[in-house]
């Protein structure tokens, strides 16, 4: 058998294969809450085969959305309303996880399709966004943010806390942190939007404090046999790679420090300057040095769309889970294409029986 349909444990948590579908947002909610299209969206890609789902960056307040139309989980009614999505994935064979998240400077946005920019300051449908420091991230998101005040901190880490008591609640296995892409997590790390002159900036230490913080306080109302992961950007393309990998390597292993399961490694999207260097799993290999060095299991996205390159990729130990986006949007039942394609014996069993007998009773050779 290949290494991408390799079963993989973590706590106790058994996932089928090494193919989870990441969190990718819908921009399709309204005021927080899921609808249908959520509903049959997430049903189908759980159908489809891979281990794990994890939903798209989920709120954690109404001003840490990225647009008006991103999920929320800062009520009971958005937490109840994931409970038959987390039934029908889990129906489907593959484990119900969910990110949450602060959208920090870069909230108060247009949909990608409508403009993909701040709303305008005088458009009802924005708001007041807050980050580490009054600065604007710039390009075509210009809004300043305001500072956040230590109190704001206060609030916000408990935000995240409620809203993984939330996720807990609604039946979800599995919970990723989202402190990477330039949102609140990543902004306090990142100097590009840190500027503090307190005990949350300056130094690497406290530049980490809001993320092991809040990290700390999730895993009290986590429940322990059940993993809590993150996703982080350890590196930003600004002509600071190596400092700020091993910077993000020490992160990383105070994260496992304070009870942290896995991370998803992805880029920092603190800048728009950025030049990042696009091409096929271009970061399996900072994953996999991230793993080494800090000695947790580490997942990545970004351009793993072959089944060649998913299976090399954990084959060769680069990564424990292979974060497959955009080729499950092309193809929801991807896995079984991987499948086909990496020689598995009866691939069409992937899939649900209703498809799977199908497929396999008059497959073509």
């Amino acid at each position: 058998m290949s290494a991408l349909f390799q079963p993989y444990k973590l706590k106790d948590v058994s996932l089928r294969n090494r193919i989870a579908v990441p969190p990718m947002c819908q921009y399709s909610a309204e005021e927080g809450l899921i609808n249908d299209w959520h509903r049959v969206h997430l049903a189908g890609l759980a159908r489809g085969g891979a281990g794990l789902v994890i939903v798209e960056a989920t709120a954690v307040s109404p001003e840490g959305r990225i647009t008006p139309g991103c999920t929320g989980i800062w009520t009971d009614e958005q937490a109840q309303a994931f409970a038959p999505v987390v039934a029908s994935i889990k129906a489907a064979g593959s484990v119900p996880g969910i990110q949450i998240g602060h959208a920090g400077r870069k909230a108060s946005a247009n949909r990608p399709w409508e403009g993909d920019d701040h709303i305008a300051d005088d458009d009802s449908r924005g708001w007041q966004t807050i980050a580490p420091s009054a600065i604007a991230f710039g390009a075509n998101l210009p809004k300043v943010p305001k500072a956040m005040t230590l109190d704001d901190i206060a609030r916000v880490r408990e935000d995240f806390v409620a809203a993984a008591k939330r996720a807990r609640d609604a039946g979800f296995e599995w919970l990723e942190l989202h402190f990477a892409h330039g949102y609140l997590g990543q902004s306090f790390f990142s100097t590009h939007s840190n500027q503090r002159d307190d005990a949350y900036g300056g130094s690497l230490e406290n530049r980490s404090r809001f993320l092991l913080e809040t990290l700390a306080a999730v895993r009290k109302v986590w429940p322990e046999h059940l993993p809590l992961t993150a996703r982080f950007g350890v590196i930003e393309y600004d002509g600071r790679d190596e400092e700020t990998l091993v910077e993000s390597i020490e992160l990383a292993k105070n994260f496992k420090r304070e009870g942290l399961d896995m991370l998803s490694v992805s880029v920092g999207f603190s800048t728009p300057k950025a030049a990042i260097p696009w091409a096929p799993a271009f970061l399996a290999p900072i994953a996999q040095r991230v793993r080494r060095e800090a000695g947790i299991p580490v997942s990545s996205a970004w351009g793993i769309d072959t089944p060649e390159l998913a299976d090399g990729a954990v084959k060769s130990e680069q990564l424990d889970l292979v974060m497959v986006g955009r080729a499950h949007l092309a193809n929801p039942h991807w896995p079984y294409h991987a499948a086909k394609k990496l020689g598995i014996e009866r691939p069409s069993w992937t899939l649900p029986a209703p498809y799977a007998h199908w497929l396999e009773r008059y497959a073509v050779a």
